[in-house]
This record gives C-alpha cells, structure tokens and sequence, in this order.
C-alpha cells in the first residue's frame, strides 16, 4: 500500500479521531502550524474551538461502522486518538478502544489508507516493576483500559502483517494546556495555597509528557518513510526528577509556601482502593497503583529510529499546563467531567482538602 507520488502538504487529506479531546486539538493546532490545510476531525463531542472554521468537522462515532465507511474514503493520514478513558464504563471502554479500532481498520484497509498512526498508552505495561520500560517488555493491563488498549495494539498488529503502515504510540501521561482531569487535582490545589498529598515519600522518578513533545513524535510518524515508522515507539519526557520535586515546582508558583506532603504507600493505596469501589475516588487502579513507584519508559528506540528530541522537561509540561489553568481557572468552572479535558470529581478528596 506505498503512494506513487508524494503529496503536497496541502493536499494530503489527514482524519483525527477524537479530535474534539485535548490530544486531538494540541494536533490539529501543529498540523496547522506546519502547514497542513485537509484536516476532518472526528468525534461525539462538540468541536468548539477557534480552529473550527479551518477543518472540517464531523460529529460521529468510530463505534458505527456506517459512519467509518463514510468518512474515510480519501483519507491519506489516519491518526486514531479516540479513546474511552478509564472512568468510562466497562462497556465504554471496550466498545470503542477495540471495536471502534476494529472498524477504523477495517476501513482503512480497504479504502488503501496510507498510515493509520494509533495512539496507545504506556498503561499497557501494567504497574512497572522496573525502569526504564522497553518496548519489547511484557503487556500486562491494569483495569479494563489497560487490556483494551492491548487488544487494539493486537488488532494493529494484525492489519500490519497485511501490508498496512501502523505506526504505535505509547505515550505516557502527557499534560500541556487545556489539560485537566486528574491533574486539576493538584493546579486547584495549588491556586488555593493548600499543601498536595502524593502517595509514597514522592522520591520516585515519575516520567511525564508534554502534549508539544506528543505532537512532535505523531508528526514524525506520519512524514518519514514507512520502513522507519512502521514499528512501536514509547514517547516520554527526557528530562524528570522525583515526583515530589516536580510536583513542588508547582506549588512554589503558586506562591503559597506550601509543601508536597508524602503518604505511606501502603496506607496511601489501601485508602484509595477502597474509596474507588465506594465511588468516592477520582483516581483509578492505575494512577494510584504506580503514583508511588519510579515509573518510566526508555525513549532511546524512537530517539534512534525517528529522531524523536523531546524539548520539555517535566517541570516544563507541569508549569506550562499550570499557567494556563490559572489564566482560565473561571472559565472551566466546577463542572466534573471523565475526558482529559474536563476536572474530575474530587469525590472524598474535596473533604480531605480541609487539612491541607
């Protein structure tokens, strides 16, 4: 499936799933800056931003088959960023990081796609019991997201050995504007001059993202050769100290004076287990589970083979992303949501804010 002639930039037609999300407009604003002009975007949320009048918007979901069929004919560049977050539903979860990657594949493959980039997530490795992580490392999924993200990488895999060009992106937590979730947790906290609680001594060595840096590798993946890219890449910071210092350089912004304070990890995680099964938790298994180990994965493979060069360190991503809450703090007002770009609910944190 190799294209006969290159195209021009404006002329390659490029289709975003979920690019409604916080992923999906951080890469439609580089692809634009870049100089790409044929970007659709596809999602089940409203697109509303600026950059509305400048693609082409279509309100859909990758789960319908009917909708896929429809939209991907033409389609050059197919960036698959859709995804059910773990506080979703089971069903959710399923339904659209397996089925819907099914049908976009499936598509794809017919109508002779050119790259179709899937962007995974490094929860597929599980809670880490080493550092760095390599790609070749075992895949063993926490929760229902991590095992869907897995069987989509399995799906990808299948339609690679049928001549397709899948690049495979495993991201870590990656943060930059316009993120939310469970990272308005501590930018709240901070702005309201309260100490942040993290689970363990805060010594471990947590590798984050900055959404840029995210941007930079997907772009990478979908411009060089195909015999480069066709492959699996772990996408991390290359720059990050311990989670307590990180996350410290937040709170000193903030001009509070206030301090990361450390939890034992055993009390730390028993505590939030079980406020998860009572629903009054807004972290899952994941988050809690590995918040207190070093977590990390090596970056060396997409270094050497795409030339990947992260330029933000973690403090960078965290005091950008920052920043931009404060400036928009009134804005996003309280209203919880489960996407990246929505807060979550505080649930029994808001009580335990009190003493801090």
């Amino acid at each position: 499936m190799k294209r006969k002639e290159p195209l021009k930039k404006q002329d390659i037609k490029i289709l975003i799933t979920g690019g409604a999300g916080f992923l999906g407009i951080n890469l439609i604003r580089c692809l634009l800056d870049r100089g790409f002009t044929s970007i659709t975007s596809l999602d089940i949320a409203e697109f509303d931003y600026p950059e509305k009048d400048k693609i082409r918007v279509v309100n859909g979901d990758i789960r319908d088959p009917g909708v896929v069929r429809k939209i991907i004919p033409g389609t050059d560049w197919l960036i698959h960023a859709a995804a059910a977050l773990p506080l979703y539903s089971e069903e959710d979860i399923r339904s659209t990081e397996v089925e819907g990657t099914r049908n976009l594949l499936e598509a794809a493959y017919k109508h002779q796609v050119d790259r179709f980039i899937y962007i995974s997530s490094t929860a597929v490795y599980g809670v880490p019991d080493h550092c760095p992580i390599e790609e070749t490392d075992p895949l063993v999924g926490v929760g229902s997201y991590g095992q869907a993200k897995i069987d989509a990488e399995h799906l990808c895999e299948e339609f690679r050995n049928q001549g397709m060009c899948i690049p495979v992106i495993r991201p870590k937590s990656f943060i930059g504007p316009e993120r939310l979730g469970a990272f308005e947790l501590l930018y709240s906290w901070a702005r309201e001059g309260r100490s942040f609680p993290v689970v363990g001594s805060g010594t471990n060595r947590y590798q984050l993202l900055d959404v840029e840096d995210l941007c930079q590798a997907i772009t990478l993946c979908a411009t060089l050769s195909a015999d480069r890219v066709n492959d699996t890449f772990n996408i991390g910071a290359r720059v990050f100290t311990t989670l307590k210092e990180d996350f410290q350089a937040v709170l000193d912004k903030a001009c509070h004076g206030k301090r990361i304070v450390p939890f034992p990890r055993w009390i730390a995680v028993a505590a939030l287990r079980v406020l998860e099964l009572l629903h009054l938790s807004p972290l899952y298994q994941w988050i809690y589970e590995t918040a207190g180990k070093d977590s990390a994965v090596s970056i060396d493979k997409a270094w050497r083979e795409l030339g990947f060069q992260p330029c933000h360190s973690n403090i960078d991503a965290l005091l950008r992303n920052y920043r931009w809450y404060v400036e928009n703090c009134d804005r996003i007002g309280k209203a919880a949501g489960v996407s990246h770009r929505k807060p979550w609910s505080h649930g029994f944190l808001e009580v335990v804010k009190a003493f801090f």
